[in-house]
């Protein structure tokens, strides 16, 4: 089994940053990657970044040039570094771990909320 828990979200001022942490515990063998997630209200979830196991990078098109996603050296942790924050980053960001075949899985945080004030 896998654990994801995400700290620091918070209330932020338009232009502000915030960082994000997934703590990540349990057996990880056979994961591929791990990212990040956003679910604005009234909408659908979406990635904003995502992290292979050989530590290749992508990002939304809303985040490309303001997060950054990073993690520690043992995947311990996984960080999600937001510059410039804008009202339209508001949601619910959700850590996730993907493991590739045979186990074809995919876990989930409970989640921490962000939300940027105009």
């Amino acid at each position: 089994q896998v654990q994801l828990v995400e700290s620091g979200g918070g209330l932020v001022q338009a232009g502000g940053s915030l960082r994000l942490s997934c703590a990540v515990s349990g057996n990880l063998y056979g994961f591929t990657g791990m990212g990040w997630y956003r679910q604005a209200p009234g909408k659908e979830r979406e990635m904003v970044a995502r992290l292979t196991s050989s530590d290749m990078a992508n990002y939304a098109d809303s985040a490309r040039g303001r997060f950054t996603i990073s993690r520690d050296n043992a995947w311990n942790t996984v960080y999600l570094q937001m510059n410039n924050l804008k009202p339209e980053d508001t949601g619910v960001y959700s850590c996730n771990l993907n493991k590739g075949p045979p186990f074809s899985k995919q876990y989930w945080g409970q989640g921490t909320q962000v939300t940027v004030s105009s």
